[in-house]
């Protein structure tokens, strides 16, 4: 989340860089600004109250000793109510401070001034491309259609079994899946990310700590009786490992990464683009979670950004990466490139990965912070990206691979997968 400080010293400029994001800060920026002059105005009172208790506390002392009972009596009763007020200034100032977090979570970070300006996806901007898509035959089938004739995904059982969008994969199609995965995992480690297996489970604390909650609370699975939601990426438990951390500077950047299955309702999503492999509700994914100083976090980005081009052209996909408008960019993101794939048989750019600096916004709710050279704290930066997201990987492959012999298997996967043709079984 933001600082009060960065709010109640650029009012005007976080207004006019949320408005990037289509979010009206005034109202609530000016609600937090008065709430913070009661905040500081009670607590300069209580230290106040406080400093006139401990003095009259002593003085009863002396009276008493002096034996002034009238005298110390008197005093007491003004003990007495200077403690009355000081619960009172406690009361207001505690009041205030949990009334600023409440609202102070609830509003977006800031853009980054390179982030371009537009309403939604249609005006994102496209920074660059890659591979060759595909000349397929007129019959040309999309992935839902070679699924079942290969006998690789059931998606009927899926709804079966749990409803729609938990597809059952089978036979090449699973083999596929636990190929891509290692593929991923180990370019990740390659690269020098830290393999770890997180909590597929997460308190309400973690979706807090990197921002699912509460902006994507009714997104998000919620198992109530304890009071867990189900992850909708490996983000929110590798990212919360680092909760209330102080890292050494020798100790940055941390780089983690991590498989898991991913959790989503996509409440509101229908029709013709969510078919498939399209959209689901639980999907593989690869995850590279980075913690970094804040002045090599743009740097790190382009680290990220460049291992996930890396693994698109091994897998020999069309590509392209964009960078996301205002209208567009997530809650919590200061700045995103998406990476989208060309599936040749829907004719369309399916989205496989996002990449995002969050600069020091998740670091402030996570209380994630580092040590410096002259002992100081300050908070890090946190960065996180898709490396990949199997379904509309696996989706593009399928459909960009078809051939009348059968679907042929990437060079860089045939080694992982122990087969190069998915053939009719």
């Amino acid at each position: 989340m933001l600082t009060l400080k960065v709010i109640t010293e650029n009012q005007d400029e976080v207004i006019r860089q949320l408005a990037k994001k289509h979010f009206d800060a005034r109202e609530i920026t000016d609600r937090i600004i008065a709430l913070d002059v009661v905040r500081r105005t009670s607590q300069a009172t209580l230290d106040a109250g406080l400093t006139e208790v401990n003095r009259l506390s002593k003085a009863v002392g002396g009276l008493m000793k002096e034996g002034k009972m009238t005298e110390a009596a008197e005093a007491r009763v003004q003990v007495a109510g200077w403690k009355e007020k000081n619960r009172a200034m406690e009361a207001a100032r505690a009041g205030a401070e949990a009334e600023i977090r409440e609202r102070l979570i609830l509003i977006p970070n800031l853009p980054d001034e390179s982030v371009p300006e537009g309403k939604g996806a249609e005006d994102n901007v496209c920074e660059k491309t890659g591979g060759v898509a595909p000349e397929l035959p007129g019959d040309a089938l999309p992935h839902w259609d070679l699924a079942r004739k290969y006998g690789l995904i059931d998606f009927e059982t899926g709804v079966k079994i749990a409803g729609a969008g938990f597809p059952v994969y089978r036979g090449y199609g699973a083999r596929l899946q636990r190929a891509l995965i290692n593929f991923f995992l180990d370019s990740a480690r390659d690269a020098g990310y830290e393999e770890v297996e997180p909590p597929y489970l997460v308190n309400a604390d973690s979706g807090y700590g990197t921002g699912q909650l509460p902006d994507k609370e009714g997104q998000m699975y919620h198992a109530g009786l304890d009071n867990l939601y189900l992850i909708p990426t490996a983000e929110v438990p590798v990212t919360n490992i680092y909760r209330d951390v102080i890292l050494e500077e020798s100790e940055l950047p941390v780089r983690n990464t991590a498989y898991s299955a991913c959790f989503r309702r996509e409440a509101g999503s229908y029709g013709k683009d969510v078919r498939g492999l399209n959209r689901l509700h639980q999907f593989n994914k690869v995850e590279i979670v980075c913690i970094d100083k804040p002045e090599h976090s743009r740097q790190m980005l382009r680290e990220m950004v460049d291992h996930v081009q890396s693994l698109v052209e091994k897998l020999e996909l069309p590509w392209r990466i964009l960078r996301l408008c205002g209208g567009d960019i997530s809650f919590t993101s200061a700045l995103t490139f998406d990476f989208e794939v060309f599936s040749a048989a829907q004719k369309r750019w399916l989205e496989v990965s996002s990449v995002s600096s969050f600069e020091s916004y998740q670091a402030n709710r996570l209380k994630c912070r580092y040590r410096d050279a002259t002992k100081k704290t300050q908070l890090c930066h946190t960065l996180n990206g898709s490396a990949l997201a199997l379904p509309r990987v696996v989706a593009a492959l399928l459909e960009n691979n078809q051939t009348p012999e059968g679907i042929r298997i990437p060079d860089v996967l045939a080694p992982y997968t122990g087969f190069e043709w998915i053939r009719r079984p």
